[in-house]
């Protein structure tokens, strides 16, 4: 657009007072700027206008959970809340009442073991008590025995000195005797 006055943009009148004239108006088909502006509805309708994608892919989700998978899911949903239901309702206490009672057999059980246990340690202690009193005992009969065959020791060592003494005494007489011999020999 090339002219001697004022250009103004495409749709938009000239200013009061300006002297232009009315350039072409949107009413006019076929015109130059028409199929600008139509072009850039359909760009703009096809680059920034997602309501027409999104209302597909909304149609689609629908189409797809509703109707195809039948709702599928909320049966899936409702046999868990059942399953839980039954579960809650009855095995639950079942499980609870079978686990008292098996419970109260073992604990008898423990307990019977537990006194089990307390009569063998209480067996085995008076087990040692008497092992005890009677190795004191023994050992009590032994220091006697060893005190009493000390003594007979020290009486029996006595009469041995005495008899090493007095045979010592012989000895130095038979000695004594032998050596008056020999002098009587020798001085022959």
């Amino acid at each position: 657009m090339s002219g001697g006055g004022t250009e103004t943009p495409v749709g938009c009148e000239a200013a009061p007072g300006g002297g232009g004239k009315k350039r072409d108006s949107l009413g006019t088909t076929g015109s130059p700027a028409h199929l600008i502006i139509k072009d850039l509805g359909e760009i703009h309708s096809r680059l920034l206008d997602h309501r027409p994608v999104i209302q597909g892919e909304t149609r689609y989700f629908v189409k797809e959970f509703e109707e195809k998978r039948g709702l599928r899911e909320m049966r899936v949903l409702e046999n868990l809340k059942n399953m839980i239901h039954e579960t809650n309702e009855h095995t639950l206490p079942t499980c609870g009442e079978t686990m008292r009672e098996s419970l109260d057999q073992v604990l008898q059980r423990l307990q019977a073991a537990t006194d089990s246990v307390c009569r063998l340690q209480q067996r085995e202690q008076e087990r040692k008590k008497i092992h005890n009193d009677h190795l004191l005992a023994s050992e009590k009969q032994q220091i006697i025995q060893w005190e009493e065959f000390m003594k007979g020791q020290h009486s029996k060592q006595a009469a041995v000195d005495e008899e090493h003494r007095r045979a010592v005494g012989r000895l130095r007489e038979q000695y004594t005797e032998m050596e008056k011999d020999l002098a009587k020999f020798s001085t022959f």
